[in-house]
């Protein structure tokens, strides 16, 4: 039974071969395109009609639009036909496939493009099904196709490679349905796109899409409505996602974003898209673990711009300052890798960013309100208030970025803060404890942090309260001292100087720092401060006088003593003047006045050689001085 009718159809088929030319099969098909599509392809190769075992009809070489700039090339158009009304003699297409076509859009000034007349022709081929000649296919392939970006100068802007796609035509029902891949900046991307009414959508007017995109790079979801007429409105709901944003960013184009962190990326928010701007409401977004709430906008008019306010309970950025080493691995000097900020050269923003705590490394900081200004090249950070540091952070930071390096500029306040965290955490000095305030204005230019120390100039104070200097206590130091002025032999460097109030006055130029005015009070001592510090060299170089508040015996003045502080800030060492304490000492006084008359120096000095072991005396004594025993 089967072979009888296997037999009947393999003979009707070979009839309507002899029933139907080729010409007529070609034309038909044509006519049928034209119908279905209102395109008017031109054909610049042969055709070749096949109607057993299965029925086609294929043409070479097809041109869409302008031949002179033509919207889309094919090496190859086919069409299948449908079985059952061929055994009739009735050509009807089931569907067809474009092999290897290249579609070009090439936008013109005025917003129009090259698919400006197809899109108008499409649009009118979108008759209802009763009034059009031959039945419409219901599907269209494209096979291995490229896609064309180009501005108005012919140059190609984007490029979407192994475009494959299966289109489901609205010939029964008036949606039109995409799903298929491409590859675009070397990634590949799965995509689906269904549009409500295709005819709408042609005509420019408002209809419902869904966008589906997943790959590699990112995942995006977009379900709203949009319309061309006046000009180009979208609204829906708009999620996604990335492994990493910092890597997606990268295969969109953008410089790459200095820094570390922009790992896991996730948003989801109500869009609108009118023109070249982008409004995010609702925004829900995660990045890094963070997550926070507010409202974005993305403006893409000659140079993209983003713009927003979010706010977040803990916002920890931790990852993003990983990479910012101030100090070398050894901790003992700045560090000399060189600074290439260049992603901030790839786009600009202006962004509010509102934390009830904030998380940087080890330091925790309370609620904050930050604004982050990005514009042509130049990062401007501001604090509007900000509460580490057990106190109170305002200000502003700038960093702008050049070939040769960066610019640096800084103004900022701390208000009753912990002076040892906050001096430790940013200067890594730790021998100040207490209370304090201190203002900061500084600036400087370099291609690396050692660079930057090198030039970097300003002015800072400091007032501190009820705190201590560690490493030293001078009070012990300065009763000792009095008590037995050569004492010396021991190590200073113990203990701690509580104090009443400290006060600094500091001036930078070109790395060095001038100490103008440094005072230390307290029930028990007093200290004065002069001198100056090398930023680059970590070193200090001061001179100063120490001096007790109340006299040890009666009738006594105060001890007071000149002392140095030299070596490096991280460990100095406080050195008491010798010549001071040399005076002070009553056997030792003779002595250094002795060294000082010159007619008994020489024989001062072959005495302390002969009992120290020293050299000969000089060759002109030699003769008159006695044989050592």
């Amino acid at each position: 039974m089967l072979l009888a009718i296997a037999a009947v159809a393999v003979g009707v088929l070979t009839t309507a071969g002899y029933l139907i030319s080729p010409e007529t099969v070609r034309s038909e098909v044509l006519s049928g395109i034209r119908s279905a599509t209102g395109l008017d392809p031109i054909l610049g190769g042969k055709a070749s009609v096949t109607l057993f075992p299965k029925g086609s009809v294929s043409f070479a070489d097809v041109v869409l639009g302008d031949p002179k700039r033509p919207a889309l090339t094919a090496e190859r158009l086919t069409a299948r036909l449908r079985f059952f009304p061929l055994l009739v003699g009735r050509v009807e297409i089931a569907d067809i496939s474009l092999e290897k076509p290249t579609i070009a859009v090439d936008i013109d000034r005025d917003g129009g493009s090259n698919w400006s007349v197809l899109i108008a022709a499409l649009a009118r081929g979108q008759k209802p099904q009763a009034v059009r000649s031959v039945a419409a296919f219901s599907e269209m392939r494209v096979d291995n196709g490229t896609l064309l970006l180009r501005n108005d100068e012919g140059r190609t802007v984007e490029t979407l490679n192994d475009v494959d796609f299966s289109l489901a035509w609205p010939s029964i029902s008036k949606s039109l349905g995409a799903t298929g891949h491409f590859v675009w900046h070397g990634e590949k991307l799965d995509a689906s796109v269904t549009l409500a009414d295709f005819a709408a959508a042609l005509a420019g007017n408002r209809t419902g899409v869904k966008l589906r995109l997943n790959g590699a790079p990112m995942n995006a979801a977009f379900e709203g409505a949009f319309s061309f007429k006046p000009t180009l409105k979208v609204e829906g709901t708009l999620a996604a996602d990335a492994a990493s944003l910092r890597r997606t960013l990268t295969w969109a184009g953008h410089e790459p974003l200095p820094g570390g962190g922009f790992g896991r990326f996730a948003i989801k928010a109500q869009t609108s898209i009118v023109g070249d701007t982008i409004s995010l409401a609702g925004v829900n977004v995660e990045l890094d673990g963070n997550s926070a709430e507010g409202v974005l906008s993305f403006a893409n008019e000659g140079r993209q711009t983003l713009q927003g306010t979010l706010a977040a309970e803990t916002l920890n950025l931790s990852p993003y300052i990983s990479t910012v080493r101030l100090l070398a691995s050894n901790q003992r000097a700045w560090d000399e890798s060189r600074l290439t900020p260049d992603g901030l050269n790839g786009m600009d923003f202006d962004l509010r960013v509102s934390a009830a705590n904030v998380i940087m490394g080890s330091t925790k900081v309370g609620r904050t309100a930050i604004g982050a200004n990005l514009h042509d090249g130049r990062l401007m950070i501001s604090i509007g208030e900000a509460q580490a540091f057990g106190g109170v952070v305002k200000g502003s930071v700038a960093l702008t970025n050049f070939d040769s390096g960066v610019d640096f500029r800084s103004q900022v306040q701390f208000a009753d803060v912990d002076l040892e965290s906050c001096l430790g955490q940013l200067f890594g000095f730790k021998r100040l404890e207490g209370k304090g305030t201190m203002s900061m204005t500084i600036d400087g230019t370099g291609d690396s942090v050692l660079a930057l120390t090198r030039t970097v100039s300003g002015t800072a104070s400091l007032t501190g309260r009820d705190g201590a200097i560690s490493g030293i206590n001078i009070e012990q130091l300065l009763k000792r001292l009095e008590r037995r002025p050569l004492s010396g032999g021991g190590d200073f460097r113990t203990g701690s100087t509580p104090y009443d109030r400290i006060d600094v006055s500091l001036r930078t130029t070109q790395g060095t720092v001038e100490v103008q005015d440094m005072k230390v009070e307290s029930t028990a001592v007093r200290l004065a401060l002069a001198g100056s510090a090398s930023i680059p060299d970590r070193e200090l170089d001061l001179k100063g006088t120490a001096a007790l508040v109340s006299p040890t015996r009666a009738g006594a003045p105060p001890f007071g003593l000149p002392f140095v502080v030299q070596g490096s800030w991280d460990d100095p060492i406080m050195l008491p003047d010798a010549e001071a304490l040399i005076r002070r000492s009553g056997a030792a006084a003779p002595l250094l006045n002795a060294v000082r008359e010159r007619s008994t120096r020489d024989t001062v000095r072959s005495a302390i050689e002969r009992l120290t072991g020293g050299s000969a005396a000089p060759a002109a004594d030699t003769a008159a001085a006695p044989a050592k025993p």
